[in-house]
């Protein structure tokens, strides 16, 4: 698979690859934000920004498996769904509905995509993604991660940070339901200010998940995974 190919699959899922990546493929759950050094900066947070980061926080702390619908809008509003399955720490697997050919699975070592159209696999180690913000376990927002907003609405906290480490990585921004707390959507910018939008519907947290849904892929096809 090419570096062309690479971009314009990964340019079609919630996890847009890292910029660093060369010609070997790659993934990230944060698109780029290279506007981020210029524009963004920390929050100065008062009290009350604090105590909900700090809610934020332990939410996703307490978050051992998620399952959920989504739905996902892109920068130039096409609409994919599919199912997203969290198993913490480290695992991941991201189903789009046909006739998006897109798979993403994280295994707790590697994270792939595959294009089961095309029969082509693309992985880098976990860590070095920024999915591993979501799967790592324990969160820590304020050490690894800077917070620049915290947003409060009627029935609605919004908390939009990036990782201190890889800044280009992107910014994130978490919307919650709030009282009681549960995520219900994301959305990442990148250094173009193009925005992907994913809406979380029916999440169920606390399930058994299957280890089978995290396996490592292999071969994809049409027919599945081999």
């Amino acid at each position: 698979m090419n570096r062309d190919m690479i971009a314009d699959l990964t340019k079609r899922t919630l996890l847009p690859r890292r910029r660093i990546l060369s010609a070997g493929a790659g993934l990230a759950l944060l698109p780029l934000l290279s506007a981020l050094g210029a524009g963004a900066a920390r929050a100065e947070l008062t009290d009350q920004d604090r105590a909900d980061v700090k809610r934020v926080e332990a939410y996703i702390n307490n978050i051992g498996t998620l399952q959920a619908s989504f739905q996902q809008q892109d920068p130039n509003n096409a609409i994919s769904t599919g199912r997203i399955y969290l198993r913490r720490p480290g695992r991941m697997r991201v189903e789009y509905d046909p006739p998006n050919p897109i798979l993403i699975i994280a295994d707790g070592t590697l994270i792939s995509q595959v294009d089961r159209k095309l029969g082509e696999l693309s992985q880098m180690p976990l860590k070095q993604s920024t999915a591993w913000f979501l799967l790592r376990d324990p969160i820590e927002i304020g050490d690894n991660i800077t917070v620049t907003k915290v947003d409060r609405r009627p029935g609605l906290l919004s908390v939009t940070m990036f990782e201190n480490d890889e800044p280009d990585n992107g910014t994130v921004e978490l919307i919650f339901l709030d009282d009681p707390i549960q995520l219900t959507q994301w959305i990442v910018t990148d250094g173009d200010a193009n925005q992907v939008r994913v809406g979380l519907i029916n999440v169920e947290v606390g399930l058994q998940l299957p280890a089978s849904l995290f396996a490592t892929p292999r071969v994809f096809t049409n027919e599945g995974e081999k």
